[in-house]
């Protein structure tokens, strides 16, 4: 069979005739994405590789179920973003990712992240941004750069969700009161 094989006629292959040819292009054109999507949610890189296996095992064992008419690469994002909430979840994941972040909050140099926040130049966000608590900032980032959920935030963070949408409230509020 050729390589050129749509997503569709590759899940095809896969859940009807378990081709293994298939699985493989189809993990070849996916993984490096799907892992390069799940580093930006996730800083410890053996919960992100733990989670792109998982959702391809679960793609081969037929546990994830594509709809014909749908797009194979948000099916997978789906599957994979939520076995990563998951995995954050355990006990296990969730302190190798506090070790991660308590390691990257006392390095000398400005993350990646607080330098995009610090860069914003619409009027005087910038400023308003980098007068928020680390706490604050760190919601913001989370729920509106990254895009979680509430829940997902919580996660990440290690926070109740309830205290994921007071941080949020508080940050928009202390930002509109810098903006006006």
């Amino acid at each position: 069979m050729s390589d050129t094989r749509s997503d569709g006629e590759l899940l095809r292959a896969i859940t009807a005739d378990a081709d293994r040819r298939a699985f493989e292009e189809l993990y070849r054109r996916y993984a490096p994405w799907l892992r390069a999507r799940l580093r930006g949610r996730c800083a410890d890189l053996g919960v992100v590789d733990d989670v792109v296996q998982e959702t391809f095992l679960a793609v081969w064992r037929g546990k994830a179920r594509y709809r014909e008419d749908g797009d194979a690469a948000g099916w997978l994002w789906r599957i994979g973003s939520r076995r990563l909430v998951d995995a954050l979840r355990g006990d296990g994941a969730r302190g190798r990712l506090r070790q991660a972040l308590a390691r990257l909050r006392h390095r000398d140099e400005v993350s990646a992240e607080e330098r995009v926040l610090a860069g914003v130049e619409h009027g005087d966000l910038a400023g308003a941004l980098v007068r928020l608590s680390p706490e604050l900032r760190a919601v913001l980032q989370a729920t509106v750069i990254d895009g979680l959920t509430t829940r997902e935030a919580a996660v990440l963070l290690g926070i109740p969700p309830g205290t994921v949408k007071t941080r949020a409230m508080r940050a928009r509020k202390q930002l509109r009161e810098a903006l006006a």
